[in-house]
């Protein structure tokens, strides 16, 4: 790839980085003002049909949007975030009954006002939740396009950078990687292997930026980036008007862990540690075990036929047993549906060589000749796992959670690895809906270790939601 480079020089005063491109940001914050309006101008009407109040319907709208931009759901760090957007919304929900509260004591004792502003906040926030939901996912698709894909150049060493480009192409909105300039160029070679043009090293970004239309400088850590390089890689980037990103030491932390801490004027980065206390997941063991039981009332007849099904297929129990490791290393029995032949296990020596798991402990062979016909639907179904709610009810595991390791797996666990053992096993994870046994067992490592860390229930939300279509693509189940 050859590439023409100009080295005119940059008038940071004259160049106006507003004018070169629209952000899509802006266009969507002029769409969620009108749409919080018309949310708070329904929000009032209602009200007004409730309690015949114009009042409340003539201020409501203007004080719902003073509300929205006090609460900053309109910077741009948060268009397009759907936890923290929608946070703020329940945070300005919260806001106007006490807004009004504040009105009624000290200017206008009016008890009907408090009420009537108390009660809109249930509407206003029960509408704008679905809207800003609704606006997201179209709109932030559609226009943020052009900036989630947009020309992108990672500034850094090859092995962090081999390493984010992995994560990248596994994502959704992955960034359109245009090429790399190196602060270690002895180790270009891996970086074109990987399919990527090394465009140079730090000191040819302004050149690169410029030619080749970069929308977004993606710098990662480096020892040979000091303080000063970075901020002048952050000044070229503003310059020439286009997102400058810092990818944190740590990888694998949510948003929501993270925030800002200043320090006399150092803003310095806080990781919130992760709450892994009984208390702190006690409504979701509540949870799973109420759902796992009310999912096994409409599936207990087919289980009934599946299970005949598999005894008739071939000779041998219906349910297959076998000792996994849970939660503080504490071992259970795991139920599944039989998917092999009786006397299998002794057999996996003879499999070795056609191990397509051999970077790590697992053991997954396509096309398993002991896998029976009905097991290998059952498999690719992943209709094998239904018993496992048993286990949940029982309490050995969750709904969502790490995959259950076998016994041997965990005896070869360094510290690291071990970490998984902090939580429950899940039927479901991100290791099963993000590939499964296609994953290399480093990728399955990372996945488990990351949602040890970043547990949440909305993280549980979104897993439990892509299991659906995970299963119905059948990617790594055999």
């Amino acid at each position: 790839m050859t590439i023409e480079v100009t080295h005119e020089p940059i008038e940071v005063e004259r160049r106006r980085p507003e004018t070169r491109r629209r952000p899509w940001d802006r266009r969507y914050r002029s769409v969620l003002l009108v749409a919080d309006g018309l949310v708070a101008v329904a929000a009032a009407l209602l009200i007004h049909a409730a309690y015949g109040r114009w009042a409340v319907a003539l201020v409501l709208p203007p004080v719902w949007i003073a509300i929205m931009l006090a609460h900053r759901s309109y910077d741009r760090d948060v268009l397009g975030l759907g936890s923290e957007e929608y946070r703020r919304v329940v945070r300005g929900a919260v806001a106007l009954p006490a807004l009004a509260a504040v009105t009624y004591w000290l200017f206008v004792p009016d008890s009907a006002l408090f009420h009537d502003m108390t009660m809109a906040a249930l509407p206003v926030a029960g509408l704008g939740l679905p809207v800003r939901r609704t606006l997201r996912r179209r709109l932030h698709r559609r226009w943020a396009r052009g900036r989630d894909h947009s020309p992108a150049l990672l500034v850094g060493p090859a092995h962090g950078i081999l390493e984010l480009v992995a994560v990248l192409r596994r994502g959704t909105q992955e960034l359109r990687v245009t090429g790399v300039c190196l602060t270690d160029p002895e180790h270009a070679a891996e970086i074109r292997k990987a399919g990527l043009p090394v465009l140079g090293g730090v000191a040819d970004l302004d050149d690169v930026v410029r030619a080749l239309g970069i929308g977004t400088v993606v710098v990662l850590p480096a020892p040979e980036l000091d303080t000063a390089t970075v901020r002048r890689m952050s000044w070229t980037a503003a310059a020439q008007g286009v997102d400058c990103l810092l990818v944190p030491t740590l990888a694998d932390i949510s948003a929501a862990r993270l925030a800002v801490r200043p320090a006399n004027g150092v803003p310095l980065v806080h990781v919130r540690a992760p709450d892994l206390s009984r208390s702190a997941r006690l409504p979701k063991e509540l949870l799973d075990r109420l759902l796992a039981a009310v999912l096994l009332v409409p599936l207990a007849l087919p289980m009934l036929v599946i299970a005949a099904v598999v005894r008739l297929d071939s000779t041998g129990p219906a349910l297959f047993r076998q000792q996994r490791v849970g939660r503080y290393g504490d071992q259970f029995t795991m139920l599944k549906f039989r998917s092999m032949r009786p006397g299998s296990e002794a057999l996996r020596a003879d499999l070795d060589h056609l191990n397509h798991n051999g970077d790590g402990p697992l053991f997954k062979v396509k096309q398993d000749p002991r896998v029976t016909r009905v097991g290998a639907f059952l498999r690719r179904t992943s209709l094998d796992e239904l018993p496992q709610l048993l286990n949940v009810v029982r309490g050995h595991m969750s709904l969502v959670g790490p995959r259950p390791p076998l016994p041997e797996e965990v005896e070869g666990y360094p510290p690291d690895i071990k970490r998984r053992l902090l939580v429950k096993p899940g039927l479901t994870g991100l290791w099963q809906v993000s590939g499964r046994s296609d994953l290399p067992w480093e990728e399955a490592v990372r996945l488990d270790l990351g949602y040890v860390d970043n547990w949440s229930m909305s993280l549980d939300l979104s897993i439990l939601l892509r299991t659906g279509s995970a299963v119905v693509r059948g990617t790594g189940a055999y």
